[in-house]
């Protein structure tokens, strides 16, 4: 598996307002997400709670599903949630909010919604190499290769950006899939309290949660048993607090880049040397890691 990243982002940046038929979607199982975040990384509990614990709890957002026909559900606020055992189930990711960037060989930057950990300037993410890099980014395309699946490098060349994929060959050492049987408690988790959830599913569903709406679901994922429905309840108040608590710079990064950006798709209206700036002041001197540059 060999790739070109250098000027891409195709995995890290919402650009289907660039070309909405390339860009493909990943809403094509049986259980669409309810919110409208593209190519979300799943995360695991442990990479969940590393994030909480170094006080980067802020960055994570949690995704809920809509039932496929046959599934258990539950009804949250007039919505109805897929559920395992009417605990309405869901992901934990990584936010992405409006940046302005120039991925994929378009030449000003523009308001996409982006991964918290995309350095706009650069298109490198802070943390790639890290123990906080995600497995599922760290293995990406593997599965798609694996399973002979679209890639976002194949749609990015599809889109005149270039050549991406140069090696189709998936690696031997594949990590397990992040949805599967084995993924209960370690990937995929369970919400226990629904009625606690009046109010906050609609402002999941609308973009709109708050920072305490995302740590109770933070603080469940942390607090889960993998291969269980249970949930240490110690474990999971303490994590949703220190999620709710969190104040770090990709948590006030995103805060203002949101404050400033336009409508999705449209000119940033900046010159080079302005986002440059814009980058500086709200991620590098805010304490964001560096990029390491391309090789």
């Amino acid at each position: 598996m060999d790739l070109r990243c250098e000027g891409c982002a195709g995995c890290c940046v919402d650009w289907r307002p660039l070309d909405p038929v390339a860009a493909g979607s990943d809403r094509t199982g049986s259980r669409p997400p309810l919110d409208d975040a593209y190519d979300l990384v799943p995360l695991t509990r442990d990479e969940v709670a590393r994030f909480v614990e170094d006080g980067l709890g802020d960055v994570l957002v949690p995704r809920l599903f809509e039932p496929a026909e046959g599934d258990d559900r539950v009804a949250v606020g007039g919505t109805d949630l897929a559920a395992v055992d009417s605990r309405p189930v869901f992901v934990v990711g990584l936010r992405k909010p409006p940046k302005p960037v120039a991925p994929i060989g378009t030449d000003e930057p523009r308001w996409l919604d982006t991964c918290a950990f995309l350095d706009p300037t650069t298109l490198q993410c802070r943390i790639h190499g890290t123990d906080r890099y995600p497995r599922t980014c760290a293995s990406y395309p593997a599965h798609n290769l694996a399973l002979d699946a679209e890639t976002e490098c194949e749609r990015v060349e599809a889109a005149g950006g270039g050549e991406r994929l140069l090696d189709d060959a998936a690696p031997d050492d594949v990590p397990p899939p992040a949805f599967g049987p084995q993924a209960l408690g370690s990937t995929v988790f369970a919400h226990p309290d629904p009625d606690e959830l009046d109010g906050v599913v609609a402002r999941l569903r609308e973009g709109d949660a708050t920072a305490v709406d995302r740590s109770r679901f933070v603080g469940v994922a942390v607090g889960s048993r993998p291969a269980s429905l249970s949930v240490n309840r110690e474990r999971a108040a303490e994590a949703e607090a220190r999620a709710a608590e969190a104040d770090s710079w990709v948590g006030r990064a995103a805060r203002e880049w949101r404050e400033r950006a336009g409508d999705r798709g449209s000119l940033a209206a900046m010159s080079d040397r302005e986002r440059d700036r814009l980058v500086s002041e709200l991620e590098d001197d805010a304490g964001a890691p560096g990029t390491p540059g391309w090789e």
